[in-house]
């Protein structure tokens, strides 16, 4: 990946977080911000975990397997953000440790789900991967969406999915990764974001279309994109105009008469298959 294509970086070692330190200084001559990520592989299962902002070593070796969140409370107690990575990646005997197997009872006690590992199969791994994240997000659980490239060389990141957040120029970048885990305010795209702007006096959601310049996303000027809000109730297909936006009112975004779960709002070009699947945007609660 080209340097100037990005504002900043994390070496994701596994198990370790002795190289922060020397990519900190690294990246500060080039005026780039590290991020301080660690993947924790476990023995002999080596279940992936993803941790954002743990800035002290814990050990792992007393790790239940049938009590994650032990592991979990413990990572945020030193202040980090707790992630699941590729949850159903190939296990035994192909991937030996990619899948998570670990038995989770407490779905509170992590932040956020990598939905696109892209190197990995879109309908084997990936798909399962978003839907697992939208089903538990539809049961209240407050998690954001992130995407990884597993990145173990120089590999095309043309089209490939990336994660987006809020920012502002000469804003703390690592702060604002945090804030928008926290807050599930994270877009998943491999081109352009969709936006939303709920209108509480009308009762309505405005949705664009923005797009960030992201190199290398495939598309013409006569692509159709389509919007579907998934809530606990069903889901919604709607097509967007011309002009990429599209305001609807709350009593056509759910199958009955009293709007009360979250959506989940994706954005696809030409049509609603999984292949053309552009952009996962952060969940809406109405009100």
């Amino acid at each position: 990946m080209e340097e100037n294509l990005a504002d900043g970086f994390a070496i994701t070692d596994h198990n370790t977080i002795s190289g922060h330190s020397k990519i900190k200084e690294l990246l500060e001559q080039k005026k780039k911000v590290s991020l301080p990520f660690t993947e924790w592989s476990i023995p002999p299962i080596t279940d992936n975990i993803l941790c954002l902002n743990l800035k002290e070593y814990l050990s792992w070796e007393s790790i239940d397997y049938h009590r994650p969140e032990l592991l979990f409370h413990s990572l945020k107690e030193k202040g980090a953000l707790v992630g699941i990575a590729h949850p159903f990646s190939y296990g035994h005997p192909f991937a030996r440790g990619c899948r998570f197997d670990m038995t989770i009872t407490d779905f509170n006690s992590f932040d956020f789900i990598e939905i696109f590992n892209n190197p990995e199969p879109l309908h084997q791994v990936n798909e399962p991967a978003l839907l697992w994240w939208e089903d538990l997000v539809l049961k209240g659980f407050a998690l954001s969406a992130t995407c990884g490239m597993d990145l173990h060389g120089r590999w095309d990141m043309n089209n490939q999915y990336a994660t987006f957040i809020e920012g502002v120029d000469g804003g703390n970048i690592e702060k604002e990764l945090e804030d928008a885990i926290r807050h599930q305010k994270t877009w998943v795209s491999r081109g352009p974001i969709l936006e939303s702007q709920y209108n509480p006096q009308k009762q309505t959601i405005l949705f664009t279309i923005c797009d960030t310049k992201k190199p290398g996303f495939i598309h013409s000027d006569s692509d159709r994109y389509i919007l579907i809000l998934r809530s606990m109730t069903g889901t919604v297909v709607k097509e967007f105009p011309v002009c990429r936006s599209l305001e609807l009112p709350l009593n056509e975004l759910y199958l009955d008469s009293n709007p009360r779960s979250v959506l989940i709002p994706k954005l696809y070009q030409n049509d609603t298959a999984i292949e053309n699947l552009v952009a996962v945007a952060p969940v809406i609660v109405p009100g």
